[in-house]
């Protein structure tokens, strides 16, 4: 590999401070930055955006390359979080993630690291890059428990050709390692969680903030009024906690799921027991489908999907395709498929492209 400019994106976690350690040790001119994206990520000590920027800062004094620090938030609140917001008023439940990948980590910043004089940017992301036959295939992370692909089905050609993904072929306990003797102080760093770049909070207290709640009833797929929920943007598919409701006045005390939200009247249907045959189908329907080979692929396609971030691959058939989206049949039942999350699709070890899930049945 030819030495160059690589920009590296610090978040100031163990991932990405081991990717910027091995380009350095590879050689290359590597620049790091740090990017905030959430104005107010200071408030109710939520975020910990100003502890990670020091660990940046230390990790690049360690490994002595410059420290880049640069804003998105103008960006993150017109092409991510716009959406994230307008999904949750629909009654559905955004991955804010793949969004923020394509748009901020892989668009805006790449931009960024050009301005610096680079061709190439880096990240902590657990997945490889292959470039074969003419095209570049995004392929599942070597560590199966941290594989990040699933994120990251929203890259296009262009976008994977300018990224390297130097911990893709590490499993976690490696990175930890190798940052601990390099002295990095983020080696023993607990991984972030929360939405992205805004970080853990109070998901109530925080979406409040945004979107007025409306109250509506909880019902019985046969209509039966057992509550009232604080508002379905609270509520996802599959849910069990902070539902409010005991068990069956006939003593059945199994505990009861979200299995349907109905925005046209605002009711939540839920459901008791974990294996309610309300909460497994077979067939969906997605749309916003984006391919990363730059093209469909031919149909009937048997492949494997993922409904779900650390689900395990389920065989599938994407066995129709038109402008509007595709449906797609699976071979098991699967359980709470969930509108405005993502299904993901692979062949083995490459993941082919994925969409947005809008419906599900039998």
């Amino acid at each position: 590999m030819v030495k160059s400019r690589i920009v590296v994106g610090l978040s100031g976690g163990v991932d990405s401070s081991v990717a910027a350690l091995l380009l350095v040790e590879q050689g290359h001119d590597v620049h790091g930055v740090f990017m905030k994206n959430w104005e107010d990520s200071h408030e109710a000590g939520y975020c910990s955006a100003a502890e990670d920027l020091e660990d940046a800062r230390s990790v690049c004094d360690t490994l002595g390359i410059p420290l880049h620090q640069v804003s998105f938030t103008a960006e993150y609140r017109e092409r991510v979080f716009r959406y994230f917001l307008d999904e949750y008023r629909r009654g559905r439940t955004p991955n804010p993630d793949i969004l923020c990948n394509t748009e901020i980590k892989f668009r805006a910043f790449l931009d960024h690291a050009r301005r610096l004089g680079a061709k190439r940017i880096a990240t902590g992301h657990y997945v490889r890059r292959e470039a074969r036959d003419d095209q570049q295939h995004l392929l599942k992370g070597s560590d199966p428990n941290k594989d990040q692909s699933y994120f990251l089905y929203g890259l296009d050609q262009s976008q994977l050709a300018s990224a390297l993904f130097p911990v893709g072929d590490l499993h976690k306990q490696e990175v930890r390692d190798r940052a601990a003797r390099a002295g990095l102080v983020t080696h023993a760093k607990k991984d972030s969680t929360g939405i992205c770049f805004i970080g853990e909070r109070p998901f109530r207290e925080f979406l409040n903030r945004f979107l007025p709640a409306q109250p509506g009833p909880i019902r019985t797929p046969e209509g039966e009024l057992l509550g009232e929920h604080a508002g379905l943007m609270f509520h996802t598919i599959g849910q069990r906690q902070g539902l409010g409701i005991g068990g069956r006045r006939d003593g059945d005390g199994a505990p009861w799921y979200v299995a349907n939200k109905e925005p046209e009247n605002n009711t939540l249907i839920v459901v008791q027991g974990h294996d309610h045959p309300a909460l497994f189908h077979r067939r969906l329907r997605a749309s916003q489908l984006h391919w990363i080979a730059g093209q469909a692929p031919t149909i009937p396609l048997h492949c494997q999907a993922k409904i779900r971030y650390r689900q395990h691959d389920q065989a599938c058939v994407l066995d129709a395709l038109d402008p509007r989206g595709a449906t797609v049949r699976f071979l098991e039942p699967q359980r709470a498929i969930t509108p405005g999350q993502s299904i993901v699709f692979y062949l083995a070890d490459n993941c082919l492209g994925g969409g947005t899930i809008d419906a599900a049945w039998d």
